[in-house]
């Protein structure tokens, strides 16, 4: 049975973006910050222009808030360097993510921040990860799920953090393309490192890990179909760099790829459909990340979004029975 602090991390952070969306919307609305839609996307998607972005605002806000309360109220959990961790992680993403949304909304830039600019930011916080882990003795050994394998990678540890921590959020942010979506997938992923974390005795993530899911089922009631806000990259690159880290942190590093598979599905879409055009004219698919290819052949958005949603869950049983194997 779940610790209760694990269910009232999730009860308080839906019920702050619940009560925050609808005051932070408007605000949204008349600042005028509202999504331009790629004329190379589904046509379907048009009738979205103009719908307020950036809510990821409040995600980030319900979630740190909710966190950092539940931890100091109850006094079996302590604001340890873990929990300060992720919350830097992820606020660094989100700011990235805010200056890539506030240029793209209010600049009227579309592309938002040039990929080496982004790289850079993202390498940065990488570092910053590294360093302060090594400051606390954290171990450079990556454990084969499902076995008592583990191999020491030593200095190449600072390596896989940047790959995990930008190509998380980079995945993530991809998957960020219909209404609902990754709000749902999201969810579904981090209520499975919450189960994860219980299971090792790591509260303090665990709590984390549930205000995550707590604020971002919270932020659904406003993205599903027809979504009256979107998250943006605010919301997006917060949530990919908080996964990887929470990963990290429970040295479950591998099983981010099997939680996960629904984001790394959507990011070898991207790369095969640029390597098959680049090498041979022909895409792969209609179009890309892959939920817009299943959106050109028929599907409505809502049957995307489902099918994805239950693609998650049985990639996160999967990942968590793999999972609690090796604890």
């Amino acid at each position: 049975m779940f610790e209760p602090s694990i269910l009232i991390a999730i009860a308080v952070s839906f019920v702050l973006c619940v009560a925050l969306s609808p005051l932070f919307i408007p605000i949204l609305h008349r600042m005028k910050f509202g999504q331009s839609i790629r004329d190379e996307g589904p046509k379907s998607h048009q009738k979205k222009s103009g719908t307020p972005t950036m809510g990821g605002i409040v995600v980030l806000l319900s979630l740190m808030i909710s966190a950092v309360a539940v931890i100091l109220f109850i006094p079996e959990l302590e604001l340890n360097y873990q929990v300060w961790l992720l919350l830097l992680v992820t606020l660094a993403f989100g700011i990235v993510g805010f200056l890539d949304d506030f240029i793209k909304v209010v600049m009227k830039r579309n592309l938002g921040l040039n990929s080496k600019q982004k790289l850079l930011a993202q390498l940065v916080v990488s570092i910053i990860f590294y360093f302060v882990l090594r400051n606390y003795g954290f171990s450079t050994s990556v454990d084969i799920p499902a076995t008592s394998m583990s191999i020491d990678i030593g200095i190449l540890y600072l390596v896989l953090i940047a790959v995990m921590l930008v190509g998380a959020s980079n995945a993530v942010n991809l998957t960020d393309g219909l209404d609902g979506l990754l709000a749902g997938t999201s969810a579904i992923a981090f209520g499975a490192f919450t189960v994860l974390a219980f299971g090792a005795g790591e509260l303090e993530i665990a709590v984390f890990s549930a205000a995550v899911v707590g604020a971002v089922l919270g932020f659904l009631v406003f993205n599903a179909h027809p979504a009256k806000v979107f998250m943006g990259d605010t919301g997006s690159l917060a949530l990919g760099g908080a996964i990887a880290a929470v990963a990290i942190l429970l040295e479950m590093e591998i099983l981010l790829i099997i939680i996960g598979a629904v984001f790394v599905i959507e990011t070898l879409s991207v790369i095969i459909q640029v390597i098959s055009f680049k090498l041979t004219g022909k895409r792969v698919f209609k179009m890309s990340p892959l939920h817009h290819h299943f959106e050109l052949v028929g599907w409505s958005e809502w049957k995307v979004v489902i099918v994805f949603w239950v693609a998650g869950m049985f990639f996160a049983a999967a990942g968590v029975y793999i999972g609690v194997l090796s604890l």
